[in-house]
């Protein structure tokens, strides 16, 4: 399959939202990529549940949304219904995982989990058979613009190796830290989604920077 390309939302422009959200929709990215902090889980605040609303009322391709936020169970059935593609919970967040992971296929989304930069891949063996995609933080999560840590390709290569060997088709996703100096890179390591925010909403063109991105890491496409 060819590797997506997610926008991180949380980069864009709040003041011009639907501005920005129908550039996504025009241009070559694959994905919505909406991160929901509470403040709690990690130390900031993004937006909440009319902002998503009003988000997905005007995109018009796949909804991935990460939720940063403690007790994730509780409004499991609240993003289904708000519309999202793919929930993506956090591993450190889930008490029990698995529950988790049933009750968001449960409500017609795909399940993601995903992992800060300190938790091990192998944490994930007895549950990959059950998880659609795993977001790797390649930088720690809460805020946009920090610098990509470099031990995330070693845990690519980690992961890749336990999704081949239970026989799975569960997707590797990037998130923090992603530019056209190692795009190329993470996608021969092994993954398959890359979240890029702040690389393009603060380029002059964000239309060709998607575009140019996409091609980088399909060649023959």
């Amino acid at each position: 399959m060819s590797k997506l390309i997610a926008p991180s939302v949380l980069a864009a422009d709040f003041a011009n939202l639907q501005r920005d959200v129908e550039m996504i929709n025009r241009s070559d990215a694959d994905w919505f990529h909406i991160d929901i902090m509470d403040g709690v889980f990690v130390p900031n605040i993004s937006f909440g549940m009319p902002v998503l609303r009003d988000i997905v009322k005007h995109a018009t391709k796949t909804i991935d949304c990460h939720l940063m936020i403690v007790d994730p169970d509780r409004y499991v059935k609240t993003f289904a219904d708000l519309g999202c593609d793919i929930l993506t919970v956090h591993y450190e967040a889930c008490t029990h995982l698995h529950r988790t992971l049933q009750l968001i296929k449960s409500h017609g989304m795909k399940a993601g989990v995903a992992l800060n930069p300190h938790t091990s891949v192998h944490l994930l063996t007895d549950t990959i058979q059950d998880i659609d995609m795993v977001c790797l933080m390649s930088v720690n999560p809460g805020f946009g613009g920090q610098s990509f840590i470099e031990n995330t390709y070693d845990k690519i290569t980690q992961l890749k190796k336990i999704i081949d060997f239970k026989g799975c088709d569960t997707l590797i996703e990037i998130d923090g830290g992603v530019t056209d100096k190692n795009a190329k890179q993470l996608v021969e390591a092994g993954a398959d989604v890359l979240v890029a925010g702040s690389y393009v909403f603060k380029s002059s063109d964000q239309v060709a920077t998607i575009a140019g991105l996409k091609s980088m890491v399909n060649p023959s496409i």
